[in-house]
């Protein structure tokens, strides 16, 4: 069952302004520690840093809150699963908000795809409620 679906598409040169403008400031109100080290691995930083922004404001939005509520930048953060495949890790008031979403007896499920072409950076996050899996000693 789909329970959240939130989209955005961002300019990277608007990112590259915001990272030349505001530097460590703009990282460390809006990134995660896991976000900042592997954005500054890559070559093109600014387009790293732009993918997960965009995940941030497509969370927000599969969300139904934007950044209200308790729901904060870092509060959202993108991750890989060990295959590679991306998807977002949610602490504070987005997990808080993800708990209320998700009914009883299922789990959340949180699947993102992102891309870039420069000078776009597009994310696509949908929520899904999914039973719980029966435990072992059922």
């Amino acid at each position: 069952m789909i329970i959240g679906i939130g989209n955005d598409i961002i300019d990277i040169r608007r990112i590259e302004r915001t990272l030349d403008r505001f530097g460590e400031r703009f990282i460390d109100r809006v990134f995660t520690d896991v976000e900042r080290t592997k954005s500054e691995r890559r070559a093109n930083r600014a387009a790293s840093y732009a993918k997960r922004f965009a995940a941030k404001e497509a969370c927000s939005k599969a969300l139904g809150t934007g950044f209200r509520k308790g729901v904060f930048w870092r509060d959202m953060g993108v991750v890989n699963l060990a295959s590679g495949k991306p998807t977002m890790n949610l602490t504070n008031g987005a997990l808080q908000r993800l708990q209320d979403l998700t009914p009883e007896g299922m789990q959340a499920q949180v699947d993102l795809t992102i891309t870039d072409d420069h000078p776009i950076a597009q994310a696509i996050v949908l929520i899904s409620a999914i039973p719980e899996k029966l435990s072992d000693n059922q």
